[in-house]
């Protein structure tokens, strides 16, 4: 089965596409900022709640990358999830 080509994507950049680009950059940084610094120090014996900065960056980033997944395979994700849904109800093929 052969992939779908790719939508084209024009070259020229508007001051929306630059802001956006330059927003999406800020954010990354940031988010690489939160995995860098060190860990507070705790006290012996206190509780362990977790790496809380590494969960939200892995959040961020998997909601990055399921919303580009979807602008690019939209069609492709929505008949996917409908053959689905029919296959299992039984009303379909």
């Amino acid at each position: 089965m052969r992939c779908p080509a790719l939508p084209t994507v024009p070259l020229h950049q508007t001051e929306e596409t630059t802001m956006v680009s330059r927003l999406f950059l800020l954010l990354l940084g940031r988010l690489a900022d939160l995995t860098r610094r060190p860990p507070p120090r705790r006290p012996a014996g206190a509780a362990d709640r977790g790496d809380v900065p590494g969960w939200v960056m892995i959040t961020v980033m998997t909601a990055i990358v399921v919303i580009a997944l979807l602008a690019v395979f939209k069609q492709q994700v929505l008949d996917a999830v409908t053959n689905a849904f029919r296959t299992v109800t039984g009303s379909g093929g």
